[in-house]
């Protein structure tokens, strides 16, 4: 038998030879003058080295005289440590990322497969959208790839990372991802410059649009990071809360709970330091930590088992719930309640946010969104009052009324429809009215508001069964972790619920 390559093997393997960054030197050399990965780096990260597969490497545009490295979008599957995962990277290096009539058929290709093996998706977005030459001038059908995309929501995790522009459709399914995770030179919009300039007759760079930080603020950027190479090892934690844990689970010693939440309900806390010593140490990954902060939200683990973490922030507004929070909380609520992953609400509220400048934000409807988003979830939910809860605030923090599989409070809770000094205001108010002095008057609210507080403790209200018990601080994790072993998901084949686009 001989040796030699016969011919059309030899052109085969030459063809797949091109694909690579070293025989793109100068296309590979141009993206790396402007900085950051090339998609075939973030494959190469995203994977475990060996098992990607790739998908459609050979197309190449369906356009005249055009040609392209897998025109612009690399697709496969491989496992990341060692379970499935699905891949689609837009190539910056190829028309800068563009999407095709033909990589877009390839990318309902590895969205299909995704579906079909319950299999995670990530993307990496890079792009300036949909390119002119081939969508306008070769187009071949209306594309439906965006649309499977969306399908996918509820059904299998999707991560969108964007390490550079990501414009129009690139944007769109950044914004339907589960997760989203940028670089702090991430630009994203609906339209790039050349649209907003013919629309607007203004000139602007792709920062003047849509930097980070202006998506940060939105709420669209989940996790912001520094780099590639952190974006990579975020979404790999991410999506590890999607599989069983194979690390033995540690905690901190939990008497230190007994002294992290002051008992003046007038001063402040990190609420994540709570978070930290309660689940496993180091297992806390929070989303969307610079927006809505007021709440917490973060995945995290307790003996192993991934859960779904919701807390009030009494650092920030003293921990009432605002429009942000509440649209932040309802999306998280959803998440956990689509791959059934057991919620857990810390409570240390003064209530909902009040006053004109509150009402201008819509809380109305996204205070709404969020109980509605409890009501309706259907995974475990746990409840610890940590401190205060007031009003309609603890209401939605995992009152009684929805049912908690367990509602506790520590020794220092204080309830109340509403906040206590509030209600003293309302219920004494002729009381009060009629004492002249002011100093007087401050006294006897005092004295009001302790008689008040003294029937509205953590005991009062166990003494009621309004909590299923008052409970040493320490005794939390033990009393958690006892109560997930209780609960299993019933098994689906199926989509549970779709995640808000919010």
């Amino acid at each position: 038998m001989k040796n030699d390559k016969r011919p059309d093997l030899k052109r085969v393997l030459e063809a797949k030879a091109a694909l690579s960054d070293h025989a793109r030197a100068d296309q590979v050399k141009k993206k790396r003058t402007k900085g950051g990965w090339t998609a075939r780096q973030a494959v190469a990260a995203l994977a475990d080295p060996g098992t990607f597969v790739e998908y459609g490497g050979l197309v190449q545009p369906g356009t005249k005289d055009m040609e392209g490295a897998a025109d612009g979008l690399i697709t496969g599957t491989a496992t990341q440590d060692g379970s499935p995962i699905d891949i689609a990277a837009y190539d910056y290096s190829v028309y800068g990322g563009s999407q095709s009539a033909m990589n877009h058929r390839k990318l309902s290709r590895i969205v299909k497969h995704a579906a079909a093996a319950k299999a995670p998706l990530v993307l990496w977005l890079e792009g300036g959208g949909g390119r002119p030459q081939d969508m306008l001038l070769a187009a071949r059908g209306a594309s439906t790839s965006l649309v499977e995309f969306a399908r996918l929501s509820g059904l299998v995790p999707t991560v969108g990372i964007v390490p550079g522009p990501a414009f129009a459709g690139h944007a769109n399914l950044a914004g339907m991802s589960d997760l989203v995770i940028a670089t702090s030179k991430a630009t994203i919009g609906l339209a790039g410059p050349p649209l907003v300039q013919a629309a607007l007759g203004t000139k602007l760079t792709p920062e003047e649009i849509g930097p980070a930080q202006v998506h940060v603020a939105t709420g669209l950027i989940d996790v912001l990071v520094d780099d590639e190479a952190a974006a990579v090892e975020s979404a790999r934690r991410y999506l590890a809360y999607f599989r069983a844990s194979v690390l033995p689970a540690k905690a901190a010693d939990q008497a230190l709970l007994r002294g992290l939440v002051p008992d003046n309900p007038r001063l402040a806390y990190d609420v994540r330091k709570v978070i930290d010593t309660l689940c496993d140490t180091g297992s806390a990954f929070e989303i969307r930590g610079q927006w809505g902060r007021s709440m917490v939200t973060c995945l995290a683990r307790m003996n192993g088992q991934t859960i779904g973490v919701v807390a009030n922030q009494p650092s920030v507004r003293a921990g009432a719930i605002d429009a942000d929070a509440s649209r932040k909380a309802a999306r998280f609520v959803q998440l956990c309640d689509a791959y059934d992953i057991p919620l857990l609400m810390l409570c240390d509220t003064p209530g909902v946010m009040v006053g004109p400048e509150a009402e201008k934000t819509g809380l109305i409807r996204e205070s709404a969104r969020l109980l509605g988003a409890l009501s309706n979830a259907t995974t475990l939910l746990m409840s610890v009052v940590l401190r205060k809860a007031y009003g309609l605030g603890h209401y939605i923090m995992g009152s009684l009324a929805l049912e908690p599989r367990v509602i506790v409070s520590w020794p220092g809770g204080e309830f109340g429809g509403m906040g206590l000094e509030g209600a003293v205001n309302i219920i004494h108010r002729k009381r009060l009215e009629a004492i002249e002095g002011k100093e007087e008057r401050q006294a006897m609210h005092a004295e009001l508001t302790a008689e008040l507080k003294s029937s509205n403790t953590a005991l009062e209200i166990a003494q009621r069964f309004l909590v299923d018990d008052v409970i040493d601080p320490a005794d939390t994790r033990a009393i958690l972790c006892g109560t997930l072993a209780t609960w299993k998901p019933q098994p689906r084949t199926g989509r549970k619920r779709t995640i808000d686009g919010y």
